[in-house]
């Protein structure tokens, strides 16, 4: 088995895997440590990765591209309607208020969920890993923005398991950079904590967390971020400002034409990472529309001037962090500045007025978000053994819970889980209830989250059950956060006490936090909290004074979760079953092409074998109904048998070998016909030798052996000689061998029990080995 971690951009995706030596990025199929996150349906297959990148603008309506910021996401979302905008696809609403996107594939229009327009995007990137470790995978870790909630976190987790991936963990991309920073870092002293802010500008957002290492640990202080301030919000600066000026100059409205659009952004993304390392670029592009050509010019200074209410927000979520790790800048040791948006000098140039240092560029930019995965998947799986680190993650967001009564709080503001609880974590609540009950999960504080976002995040029903002799029964809940930053109910449990002096003190409100114990070795981090080895203490016991008794009995109550957008069992199996479908068709259209492909080199290599390599072996008849054959097949291939089937193509390339390898096998026979005559006069040679220390009668009747096999070879040769090239062979070399082996027979049966005279000459054939 092999682990492995994936960075699924906005724009592109990394894979990096854990092999015995270090942490490797793979290359995808053009050789390219990045693959474009993009899905492309052409009018009979998906177009996946790079082929779907090179596709976009012949099936720009039907390719779908930065779908990580439609996941988990609701269509009237006012940042998913601005998004939707910039996408030439044509979507709807679904009957949950999610988003679906319609794509025209085999003739028809199709409809997909952006849950599984990832799911293939996640099987394309495994598909690519197995071929390149020759072995399946399936254990993975996946990096995600800390800010996805828990509706977001549990679509890519729905999407990674219709694509078969089984992830270990869904990890902070600034979580992740962490790790791989602090892993191999080796000069942190004993003194305290050394304070690393980690700035990631991505494609689409900001994210900043403020971590603190140790020897052997790390821990996140504090997240902030700004999902919508990235690389491409500089590139749409750029794009505004020459589609105005080209409407200027040239009469052309870029915006009425989408392929005009798609090449002007796609132009001002390459502008922009030429003004990174120059003062001023120019920009040219030919036949942009209405058969015009335009150019433009724009220095560094006026690109800055434009993108000013972009750069000033960079510092926003960087000051943000600052305050909630309750740190100042002078405290900050180093700040690692990475993301594809990153390398803008005038962000560097912000962060150095605001951090007072130079930012710090010693992770990969790119890779080291996938690297920090693959990392942390080694840490969690059996396979490898990776020396002990703790990790200690926070939650983005503070999260209610509430029941019929109302709100179940640790603290007097109503939050359960507060805004940075390390994960994972469980707490244990106690209840007093006769009959089934209802949770409610939420967010407590709508300003944390990303604007647009609903807070709701489930309803739980727990029961039915019933009370003992019509009395409240003692219900103990289990709520968790797993290692995804995902709330769980975990379970429920009705507690049967045969005594009557057990007293519950309060109602609904008592709770307390699930105890540690150990790690496990070889595995992930030490602060990780695992209950599943140990026995709960009763929280009544230690909250609310409740006495244990041996007399308790424990019974599981049914707990059923409605997760609010999230898909059920029966949709992810039925996602499931789709995507082999598609799959399936993806396979036999490269099986047609490779076919088509076959059938197309072979026309052209026999037409130059025919009048060249094997012109001498061929009859001019034979040479005119190959030669129009070759042409007429060549005449179907781009007329008729542009778009067939595989089995078409197959026949018409065994039709054509049909015709070719009676010629074929002539050329090769001659080749072989001269090895085997020389085989069996060698044969004759060694035998006739070897004769003279023979008895005299052994010898008579082996010289004449040697004679007539020589006999047969002369007067085979001599007939085979006189016959044209260009017809059957007389003699066949399979018959000469055969004649050796006959003759190789004769002579040890001659000679009786004998052994070879030969056993270990090299150079005698091997009749076992002759067909």
């Amino acid at each position: 088995m092999s682990v492995v971690g994936f960075d699924i951009g906005n724009e592109n995706c990394v894979i990096a895997v854990v092999r015995q030596r270090g942490i490797d990025v793979l290359l995808n199929y053009e050789s390219k440590r990045e693959t474009p996150a993009v899905v492309c349906f052409s009018e009979k297959q998906r177009l996946l990765g790079s082929a779907g990148a090179a596709s976009a603008m012949m099936h720009i309506k039907s390719t779908v591209s930065q779908i990580k910021t439609l996941i988990g996401r609701k269509f009237a979302d006012p940042d998913v309607v601005k998004e939707l905008k910039m996408l030439p696809l044509e979507t709807s609403e679904g009957q949950d208020g999610g988003i679906l996107i319609h794509l025209k594939y085999l003739g028809e229009i199709h409809v997909f969920t952006p849950v599984q327009i990832m799911s293939m995007l996640f099987a394309h990137l495994k598909t690519m890993t197995e071929k390149d470790l020759e072995m399946p995978i399936s254990d993975c870790v996946i990096g995600i923005p800390s800010y996805f909630t828990d509706l977001q976190r549990r679509a890519y987790l729905d999407a990674a398991k219709i694509a078969g991936l089984k992830p270990l963990r869904l990890i902070h991309d600034c979580t992740a950079t962490a790790l791989s920073y602090g892993m191999y870092k080796t000069d942190f002293s004993g003194t305290g904590p050394v304070y690393v802010a980690f700035i990631d500008v991505g494609h689409c957002d900001t994210q900043v967390s403020i971590a603190s290492f140790e020897f052997g640990k790390m821990k996140i202080l504090s997240q902030a971020f700004d999902r919508s301030l990235g690389g491409r919000d500089f590139d749409e600066v750029l794009f505004s400002h020459f589609a105005a000026k080209f409407k200027e100059e040239y009469r052309i409205d870029v915006y009425s034409n989408t392929k005009a659009c798609f090449r002007l952004r796609a132009a001002c993304e390459k502008l922009k990472k030429v003004l990174s390392a120059n003062l001023e670029a120019p920009l040219n592009i030919e036949c942009l529309m209405d058969e015009k050509d335009v150019k433009g010019f724009i220095s560094r200074e006026e690109f800055e001037k434009l993108a000013s209410g972009l750069l000033e927000r960079v510092s926003i979520p960087c000051l943000r962090a600052l305050t909630d790790a309750n740190l100042t800048v002078e405290k900050i040791s180093s700040v690692e500045l990475v993301g594809s948006g990153s390398r803008i000098p005038a962000i560097s140039t912000l962060l150095i007025s605001l951090f007072k240092r130079e930012p710090s560029r010693q992770l990969n930019a790119s890779e080291c978000v996938a690297r920090g995965c693959a990392l942390q998947c080694a840490m969690l799986s059996p396979v490898y053994r990776v020396r002990e680190y703790e990790v200690q993650d926070v939650i983005p967001f503070s999260i209610g819970l509430s029941s019929d009564e109302g709100p179940i709080a640790v603290r007097t503001n109503g939050v359960f889980f507060p805004k940075g609880q390390s994960f994972p974590s469980v707490k244990v609540i106690a209840f007093q209830r006769s009959n089934l009950f209802h949770l409610e999960a939420f967010y407590v504080n709508p300003d944390e989250l990303p604007p647009g976002t609903s807070p709701k995040i489930s309803c739980v029903t727990i029961g039915p059950f019933h009370g003992s002799h019509g009395r409240k029964s003692r219900i103990k809940v289990r709520v968790s956060l797993d290692l995804h930053g995902i709330l769980n109910i975990e379970s429920a449990t009705l507690i049967k006490d045969d005594t009557d002096d057990l007293v519950m003190s309060g109602n609904h409100n008592s709770n307390s936090d699930a105890m540690d114990i150990d790690p496990i070795p070889d595995t992930v981090a030490n602060g990780f909290e695992d209950i599943t080895n140990k026995k709960l203490e009763s929280p009544c016991s230690s909250v609310d004074g409740i006495r244990k008794d041996k007399g308790n009995r424990r019974v599981d109550v049914p707990v059923n979760e409605n997760i609010y957008g999230g898909m059920t069992k029966a949709e992810i199996a039925e996602a499931r079953e789709k995507e082999l479908q598609l799959a399936q068709q993806d396979r036999i259209i490269e099986q047609t092409k490779e076919k088509k492909n076959s059938l197309e080199s072979y026309v052209y290599d026999m037409r130059s074998k025919l009048f060249h390599t094997y012109r001498s072996f061929a009859s001019e008849q034979e040479r005119d109904d190959i030669s129009r054959s070759l042409q007429e097949t060549e005449e179907w291939l781009y007329e008729d048998g542009v778009d067939e089937t595989e089995h078409a193509y197959s026949s018409k390339l065994e039709d054509l070998k049909k015709l070719v390898d009676p010629i074929e096998n002539r050329f090769k026979d001659e080749k072989e016909r001269g090895k085997a005559k020389g085989d069996l006069l060698k044969c004759i040679l060694k035998h006739r030798t070897s004769a003279d220390s023979l008895p005299p009668q052994d010898k008579e009747l082996i010289i004449n052996e040697c004679n007539k096999a020589e006999q047969w070879l002369e007067e085979k040769n001599q007939q085979q000689e006189s016959s044209p090239k260009n017809t059957e062979p007389i003699v066949w070399s399979s018959e000469i061998r055969s004649k050796t082996e006959e003759f190789n027979l004769t002579c040890q049966h001659i000679l009786g029990s004998k052994a070879s005279p030969f056993p270990e000459d090299k150079d005698m054939p091997d009749s076992s080995n002759d067909p």
